[in-house]
């Protein structure tokens, strides 16, 4: 492969002292649970960031297109959370709350005034996971119902609760779970029963949540959760009208609709603040995390008021959630995302790379698919167009391919099929046009050019 250079940056990264990346991974092996998986077959060790850049022990530079698996939204060390975590840190670095803290109600107000219609109230806590069990909780104590509607090829969530609406066998450890949990038909437009070119696809779809309703559960639900845009699936956006129609399914069964944004929310999708948006609905419960944060342990709960107050109940409590530290970052984040336009980057940036990436489609017979939104974009492989099998080692080829040139990527579907790329919203043009060279290179090594 012929190599490409990066575009320029004006950060110097520090020179690394520290243990050698194989002394890293011995000790790793030695007290980290196995269960730990890493990318590529030689590890990687990322000892600085600033911005869309990443760094090694060596100093070799790289463009980070995962984001930290689409974690990092407005940059790796951006100055204005940087300063925010530091000034904060100074004062007060921990406060639960059963006291009052300005932070935590600062930064809640301002998350607010980012939600639609009545979704103003917040209950912070630290994963997506945690985020995902809160909000099936709620559901089932404002509903009064216990069957929950779900979605194939999802995932939400590590936890007990999260792996049970999870529908990926890889993620979902053979133990008890999923109790009361229905999955649907994925509405996947590539290896689904309704393709793009079908304008009823969405409707279709949906259909199938009210069939579930109707023969699986006892007619009445406590709610229907889905990730705006399918992101361990392999970036898998729904056709039009997809969530409109299975909102309305559910909230005649009784049931309340969950919007997973951990992956798509904050102006990841370039045209909305929130994946939902794209949809034009506005659900009960929103729940987020990720690119919330821009890599602090940071995630909410946002519902309304009515909902929210089930949780008067009974005492629930959690210790670190809306820390003042990271309350100070989600609130800097924010006002990055409002003062650097990352959302209209995001749509700009990513609508060109889309348009390039459906010209290397044309030119490698391997792409099966290229769909996405905004900074949130995937690439499935195949084996055979026609078969649609799914190119497993062709995309770990790629992916591979792609790092020796300095581009980061991730990887996602069943089968490990589709290539995820979901960069810091902070990238530019020149970003762009490295990316689209490299993944040209990166894919065209891996064979069957057209």
């Amino acid at each position: 492969m012929k190599a490409i250079p990066l575009p320029s940056t004006s950060h110097q990264p520090q020179p690394y002292t520290g243990p050698s990346a194989e002394q890293v991974l011995a000790l790793r092996k030695q007290y980290l649970n196995p269960g730990l998986f890493l990318y590529y077959k030689k590890p990687i060790m990322i000892v600085e960031g600033k911005m869309q850049y990443v760094w090694d022990e060596t100093g070799k530079r790289y463009l980070d297109g995962l984001g930290g698996i689409v974690t990092v939204s407005v940059g790796h060390c951006h100055p204005h959370v940087l300063a925010a975590m530091t000034e904060q840190s100074k004062t007060l670095q921990h406060s639960t709350t059963i006291y009052l803290q300005p932070r935590i109600a600062e930064y809640a107000e301002k998350l607010a005034s980012k939600m639609p219609g009545d979704l103003k109230v917040c209950y912070f806590v630290n994963s997506g996971s945690e985020a995902n069990d809160l909000a099936l909780m709620m559901a089932r104590l404002y509903t009064g119902n216990y069957d929950l509607i779900a979605l194939r090829n999802a995932y939400h969530g590590g936890n007990a609760s999260g792996m049970g609406v999870t529908a990926h066998s890889n993620w979902k450890f053979n133990v008890p779970h999923s109790f009361g949990v229905h999955h649907a038909v994925a509405p996947y437009p590539y290896r689904g029963h309704f393709g793009y070119d079908d304008p009823e696809a969405g409707r279709k779809y949906a259909d199938d949540v009210k069939n579930l309703i109707d023969y699986a559960t006892p007619g009445k639900v406590a709610g229907f959760i889905a990730e705006s845009i399918q992101g361990v699936g392999g970036f898998v956006e729904f056709p039009q009208g997809y969530l409109k129609h299975a909102y309305e399914h559910v909230r005649a069964a009784g049931g309340v609709c969950i919007a997973d944004e951990v992956q798509t929310g904050f102006g990841r999708t370039g045209t909305h603040f929130w994946g939902f948006e794209t949809q034009g609905v506005i659900p009960d419960i929103v729940t987020m995390a990720k690119g919330i944060g821009n890599g602090a342990p940071l995630a909410a709960v946002v519902t309304t008021a009515k909902i929210a107050a089930v949780m008067t109940q009974k005492v629930h409590f959690n210790t670190f959630g809306g820390n003042p530290i990271v309350s100070a970052i989600g609130k800097a984040v924010l006002e990055v995302i409002e003062k650097e336009n990352l959302q209209a980057n995001a749509l700009k940036i990513g609508d060109y790379i889309l348009a390039g990436l459906e010209k290397l489609k044309a030119r490698h017979k391997v792409i099966g698919d290229v769909r996405g939104k905004g900074l949130m974009l995937g690439i499935e492989f195949v084996k055979d167009r026609t078969t649609k099998q799914p190119g497993k080692e062709e995309c770990a080829q790629a992916v591979e391919n792609a790092r020796e040139l300095g581009l980061l990527l991730g990887k996602g579907g069943l089968w490990g099929q589709t290539i995820r790329f979901a960069p810091p919203m902070c990238i530019t043009q020149a970003d762009a046009d490295f990316i689209l060279a490299v993944l040209d290179g990166a894919i065209g090594a891996v064979g069957q050019t057209g």
